[in-house]
């Protein structure tokens, strides 16, 4: 899989995982760009292929600003390169064709059927290059009735069920704010993608990858599933909580503002979460109280358990709310919202926020990759502005010289 003659990581004294490994991003928006991200955080040389006047439509579609990238597309294509390519033209597709023949790995997320009304469905492309591994993410899977339909996150999740069980029991579904439909399907495709690779170095070849939203958003729902599979009627959406158990849900911290909750969970499988809370807050004397002798019991008695730890979380800030209970060896952790997340001292420690140097933004804080591997250190990179690196690209995969690349951008080829 990796090209033993690769420069070494310097950081690491070994190679990134996917060092050598060169994959054509054929995506937009966030499905295929979060499963192309996580590949170039491997160490694959990713190069996103884009249509030459804005590009795809996560550049612009969502930006403040007309000469800058969005901050969206910023965040999901982190350590990618940029060439163009018109594939509305006989010359940008036999272009494409030449960098299939370098390519281990292509991925597209287009509308259903338009890569291969361009000409290249998968007998096409493994004809081009037999070890290619081409993988797709759709909204549906091709032989669904569904098949044809239009997707983004909110409708994979409301066909999947993530949104069908989210939410309070008297109250209409509630779409997850975590974009789960999008990336949550593009990590399922990486892996994917990761199994091909290994399976070729077996075989020697390819193969076609395909994954739906809505299925991955099925597989992502498999606790409530199973919940479903016991029983005949419905099971009703559990809001914050837990059914079954208490305490497991939000409580009120200081100074009660929007964001000011800790959520707070006693296992069903560990009594000794209760017994450590309530010494934490001290409320030893709910040891004896009827009412609260085991989890089953608690849930029947909600409102006073509720009640008890309110009173207590209340007086604290959720920051002194965990410290406090989560310090106890209870499981405990403050709501902290997206301001705080991206300006948290641990978080950017450790690597999982960073600033980086936007060519035309200037410093962007953004994301970082949570996967951490020994051997694998990849330096994260800004995302690339519209065709910055044709030249470099077509020189390096094709051999093409300055000259013919200016000939191309001026038959507007690229």
């Amino acid at each position: 899989m990796q090209d033993k003659a690769a420069k070494r990581d310097t950081t690491s004294g070994t190679a990134p995982a996917l060092k050598g490994i060169k994959v054509l991003d054929l995506t937009q928006f966030e499905a295929g760009p979060s499963c192309t991200e996580a590949l170039a955080w491997f160490g694959a040389e990713v190069v996103k292929v884009e249509e030459p006047n804005r590009g795809e439509p996560g550049r612009w579609g969502f930006s403040d600003r007309s000469d800058a990238d969005s901050h969206y597309f910023i965040y999901y294509n982190l350590n990618k390169r940029s060439i163009t390519c018109n594939l509305k033209t006989d010359e940008g597709k036999a272009l494409l064709r030449r960098m299939i023949e370098k390519a281990d790995v292509l991925v597209e997320n287009m509308a259903p059927g338009t890569f291969a009304r361009l000409g290249f469905d998968y007998p096409r492309l493994s004809d081009i290059n037999p070890r290619l591994i081409f993988a797709q993410v759709k909204g549906f899977a091709p032989e669904s009735p569904h098949a044809n339909y239009l997707c983004f996150d909110m409708i994979a999740q409301a066909m999947g069920g993530t949104m069908g069980v989210n939410g309070y029991p008297d109250g209409p579904p509630i779409r997850p704010g975590a974009s789960v439909g999008d990336t949550g399907t593009g990590m399922l495709c990486a892996m994917g993608i990761l199994a091909a690779l290994y399976q070729r170095m077996a075989t020697g070849r390819g193969q076609h990858i395909q994954i739906a939203m809505r299925d991955a958003m099925q597989n992502y729902c498999r606790t409530p599933m199973s919940r479903q599979a016991a029983r005949e009627d419905l099971i009703p959406r559990g809001g914050n909580g837990v059914i079954g158990t208490a305490p497991g849900g939000l409580y009120k911290c200081a100074p009660g503002g929007l964001d000011d909750w800790c959520y707070i969970f006693c296992s069903r499988g560990n009594e000794d979460h209760w017994r450590r809370l309530v010494r934490a807050i001290g409320r030893e004397d709910l040891l004896a109280d009827p009412r609260m002798t085991d989890g089953p019991t608690r849930a029947k008695n909600q409102a006073a358990v509720d009640a008890a730890i309110t009173d207590w979380t209340s007086k604290r800030t959720k920051q002194e709310v965990t410290e406090i209970v989560a310090g106890a060896g209870v499981p405990c952790g403050a709501v902290l919202n997206t301001l705080e997340l991206l300006h948290d001292p641990d978080l950017h420690a450790r690597g999982m926020m960073q600033t980086i140097d936007h060519p035309l933004r200037g410093p962007v804080t953004v994301s970082g990759w949570p996967l951490r591997m020994s051997d694998t250190k990849v330096a994260l990179k800004c995302a690339p502005i519209l065709g910055g690196d044709s030249e470099a690209i077509y020189a390096e995969w094709l051999g093409c010289s300055a000259a013919e690349v200016k000939d191309m951008r001026q038959r507007k080829v690229i």
